[in-house]
């Protein structure tokens, strides 16, 4: 692929645009060297006004989502994607959030690029497990867990029972919960079943990988290596 295009599909802007960046000297590489839009070279030694290029595609991005932010694209309000450089939204192919959080849940968020990883993680069949830490409005009764672990609860409107899901009470009105599904608003409608209601979420973990491992704050972001990557796909 030539840089011109490579650089395009980044977001770095428009063909023209991009020409333009050629024009003005501002694509070198690591030693200052101009480049040019028909040039291919290694991703990593390319420099746009001395900065390394944005990851390739292929980009699995962990993010830790605050309150208020959403993660469809339609939404007039606050998105997920307003937290990372507005280049990223003009990415080809398309970064896309692996499952959502709603407005109100925080904690880590991943997205990527890669649509055959996306399908791999947030498919049922996978299995990857995904953990949330929950403040609750009533204290635990002491049944949930064996509830939500047999594999019967069934949720409102629905006709399918949930898989099986594990709790672990953290205090009186606090329960960490790790289910194998991504069905809509889950962690909340579970515990109505139960008689209960959220009124805090987080997630902290997704397979392996936990949040306060990657050392974000919340509203910041950063790019997964190869073995955190792994860390997700692993139960």
């Amino acid at each position: 692929m030539s840089l011109l295009r490579k650089i395009a599909n980044l977001g770095y802007g428009s063909r023209r645009e991009v020409l333009a960046l050629f024009a003005d000297g501002r694509v070198t590489d690591a030693d200052g060297e101009p480049l040019y839009g028909d040039d291919r070279v290694p991703h990593e030694t390319v420099r746009i006004d001395g900065e390394p290029l944005d990851p390739a595609p292929g980009i699995v991005i962990a993010l830790d989502k605050p309150a208020g932010y959403t993660c469809s694209t339609r939404d007039p309000s606050r998105l997920v994607y307003d937290l990372l450089p507005p280049r990223f939204r003009r990415r080809t192919p398309a970064l896309s959030s692996v499952g959502r959080l709603d407005r109100d849940t925080t904690g880590l968020l991943l997205l990527t690029d890669d649509g055959q990883l996306l399908h791999r993680i947030i498919s049922p069949k996978s299995q990857v497990p995904k953990t949330y830490e929950a403040t609750l409005a009533e204290d635990l009764r002491g049944d949930e867990a064996e509830a939500f672990a047999s594999g019967r609860l069934m949720l409102d409107s629905e006709t399918t029972p949930l898989a099986p899901a594990r709790l672990e009470a953290r205090g009186p009105r606090r329960a960490r919960l790790t289910v194998t599904e991504g069905r809509y608003h889950q962690v909340r409608r579970m515990f109505a079943a139960t008689g209960n209601a959220v009124i805090a979420l987080e997630r902290v973990a997704i397979g392996q990988l936990r949040l306060d491992a990657l050392g974000l704050a919340p509203g910041t972001w950063r790019a997964l290596d190869a073995t955190e990557v792994a860390q997700v796909l692993a139960g």
